[in-house]
C-alpha cells in the first residue's frame, strides 16, 4: 500500500485519431503515486515537453519508435524533481531530465535520468534549446547540412525551438539563414530578435515567389521540418549538390496513409536527386548521441554570448496539454511549447 499523499494526474491515449487528433483521443485518470522500491526515485513532474513527434506515436502505422498503446501514459520529456530516493545516485531535492510523460508524478530506476543545474540555465531549456529539439537542429544541419560561408540555408517552422537554431547556427557558420514562419508576428520575431537574413510567410498567396526572391542565389541547404506546400516552393530552388536534413514533415502528420491528392511527384523527385546530386537523408537526432556533449558546449556558449537566443512557450496545467498539442499541430505555439504541470516542493 502506498504511503505518499500524493494523487497522480495521468493523461492516457484514449483512441487512435484518425486525421487530426481532438480531445477525445485522450483521457485523464487519477491514481494514487507510487512508493519507490529499492534503487528507484519518486519523481514530481514540474515541466512537460509538448513536441510534433508526438502525434506518430499515437499511431500504429509502423516507425522508427514503438507507438503509445492505448490506455497507457502519453509519452514526452519532462524535468521532474526528486521527492523520494532510494537510489544512490539521486537524493531528495535533485532536479533531472527525464522522461515521465504526460503525468504529475512518476518512479524511475534512475535510467536515463540528467541532473540539471538550475543556476547554470533555466531548467525548461533541457526540453528545448538545450534539450532534444536544440540538438536536433545542432547534428542535423552540422553533420548532414554541413552549411559552408556564403551559403544559403532555409528553414521552415523557424520560429521554433529546431528551425530557429537552425538559423541562427547557420549564420554562426558564415552562411545566409532563410526562414520560413506563419504569420506576421512570427516573421517578425525570426527577422528582428533571431537576426535571420530574411524570413517568408508560409501563409501569403504568394510564398513560392516570395521565396524565391529571398533566394536569389538559390538554396544550399534546406533543413525539412515541416514538408507539403513548403517543400513545394522550397524544391525548384534546390542548388545542385543541396543537401536536405528531414528531421519531421509535420504538415503531412495527421494525413492518413501515405497518399496526397494531387499528381506524382516522385519521379520528378528522384530525377532531381538524380541530375542536381542531391543529398537527401531523414535522421533520428539519437543517432549522432556521441556529439551531444558539444552539442550542450558549443550552444550553451552561443547563449551566453548572445549569438543564439530561444523563446518558450509556456502553458499552465496538466489539464491543458491535450488543447496545446493539438494546437501545436497547427502551428499555434510561439516558441518551444511547455506545460508547466507542478511547482517543485
Amino acid at each position: 500500500m502506498t504511503t505518499t499523499p500524493h494523487l497522480n494526474r495521468r493523461v492516457l491515449l484514449a483512441s487512435r485519431p484518425e486525421g487530426t487528433p481532438t480531445l477525445e483521443n485522450f483521457r485523464f485518470e487519477d491514481r494514487p503515486a507510487s512508493d519507490p522500491a529499492e534503487g528507484e526515485v519518486l519523481l514530481k513532474t514540474l515541466y512537460l515537453s509538448l513536441d510534433p513527434y508526438m502525434r506518430g506515436r499515437m499511431s500504429a502505422a509502423k516507425s522508427y519508435a514503438k507507438p503509445v498503446e492505448v490506455g497507457d501514459v502519453m509519452e514526452g520529456g519532462t524535468v521532474a524533481q526528486v521527492l523520494q530516493s532510494r537510489h544512490p545516485d539521486f537524493a531528495p531535492g535533485d532536479i533531472v531530465l527525464s522522461y515521465s510523460g504526460w503525468q504529475s508524478f512518476s518512479v524511475s530506476d534512475g535510467s536515463g535520468l540528467r541532473k540539471l543545474d538550475p543556476p547554470q540555465a533555466p531548467v525548461t531549456t533541457a526540453l528545448g534549446i538545450l534539450g532534444m529539439p536544440g540538438f536536433t537542429a545542432y547534428s542535423g544541419l552540422l553533420t548532414i547540412g554541413q552549411p559552408k560561408p556564403g551559403e544559403t540555408v532555409v528553414v521552415a517552422a523557424a520560429s521554433g525551438p529546431v528551425g530557429s537554431l537552425v538559423g541562427q547556427i547557420a549564420r554562426i557558420k558564415g552562411a545566409r539563414a532563410v526562414g520560413i514562419a506563419g504569420g506576421a508576428d512570427k516573421c517578425a520575431f525570426v527577422r528582428d530578435e533571431l537576426g535571420f537574413d530574411a524570413v517568408v510567410d508560409h501563409r501569403s498567396a504568394d510564398f513560392a515567389t516570395e521565396l524565391a526572391s529571398a533566394c536569389p542565389d538559390g538554396i544550399d541547404v534546406y533543413f525539412e521540418n515541416v514538408g507539403g506546400k513548403v517543400w513545394d516552393g522550397v524544391f525548384p530552388l534546390l542548388n545542385d549538390f543541396a543537401r536536405i536534413p528531414v528531421c519531421g514533415l509535420i504538415a503531412q502528420y495527421n494525413h492518413a496513409g501515405d497518399s496526397f491528392p494531387g499528381p506524382d511527384r516522385l519521379p520528378g523527385l528522384m530525377r532531381a536527386i538524380l541530375s542536381k546530386s542531391l543529398l537527401l537523408r531523414g535522421f533520428i537526432q539519437r543517432e549522432f548521441v556521441s556529439q551531444y556533449p558539444d552539442f550542450l558546449r558549443d550552444v550553451s556558449a552561443w547563449i551566453a554570448s548572445d549569438e543564439v537566443r530561444y523563446r518558450e512557450d509556456i502553458v499552465d496545467g496538466l489539464d491543458n496539454a491535450p488543447s496545446a498539442f493539438i494546437g501545436l499541430l497547427d502551428g499555434q505555439n510561439f516558441g518551444k511549447l511547455i506545460v508547466r504541470v507542478g511547482d517543485a516542493e
